[in-house]
């Protein structure tokens, strides 16, 4: 009988944004205080929230409709930074059901992480601030390795700080690019649908072993529910 990947996993690891914290609210001021400080109008939260994932590139594209190719890009985006870093935990919280998800992960031993394509600068001050990762096994982030995802190579840092085998390990994320790497890294893979997604997602198509409504819909994929 086929082994259940998901019952044999030995740890969980997490994408961070749109999957463990909801840190829209806060990406999304930061971005909306370049259009106020240049006498725009402030846009709303739910034409931020469902770009949210693709950090800077996304807030930018949402608050002025360019791309990284545009000239105006580069300096926006370090000033984006320098807003986000100012108010990076003002309205961010945990999604609801993490906290429990979390608790019943470390109170059956299995490990767990988070691979993010945020910056060590972000990821280093949420961690602080926020108890919840006091108990991460390894936390990724998007410069940790020479490579971000999609590619693979974050997700095998991971594994490998684990101290475990890459099928041992399931990868959890709300974007397309999360499970790409998932999969590439030769991993069970789960879609949060409950995350930002990206505008237009078919999460669907993105060949993901299984999709989760909520974070606490994972226990029961893992048979701890």
């Amino acid at each position: 009988m086929k082994t259940n990947p998901f019952r044999a996993a030995r740890a969980v690891l997490f994408d961070l944004d749109g999957t463990l914290i909801d840190s829209a609210p806060d990406l999304g001021a930061a971005a909306d205080r370049l259009r106020t400080d240049r006498g725009l109008q402030p846009l709303p939260l739910q034409a931020y929230r469902p770009m949210a994932g693709a950090g800077a590139r996304g807030m930018l594209e949402v608050a002025f409709g360019i791309a990284p190719d545009h000239p105006d890009f580069p300096g926006l985006k370090d000033e984006f930074l320098a807003n986000y870093e100012r108010c990076i935990h003002d309205r961010t919280s945990v999604f609801d059901g993490v906290p429990e998800l979390v608790d019943a992960l470390t109170q059956r031993s299995l490990k767990w992480g988070v691979v993010t394509n945020k910056v060590t600068r972000f990821t280093s001050l949420i961690a602080q601030r926020v108890a919840l990762f006091d108990s991460a096994g390894v936390i990724v982030s998007g410069d940790s390795t020479p490579y971000s995802k999609p590619h693979p190579a974050p997700l095998l840092e991971a594994v490998f700080r684990l101290g475990l085998a890459a099928h041992e390990c399931i990868y959890v994320g709300d974007d397309a690019r999360d499970i790409v790497a998932g999969r590439a890294a030769g991993m069970s893979t789960v879609a949060a649908l409950y995350g930002y997604l990206g505008s237009g997602a078919l999460p669907q198509q993105w060949g993901a072993d299984a999709m989760i409504e909520t974070p606490m819909d994972l226990l029961n994929l893992l048979g701890l529910d």
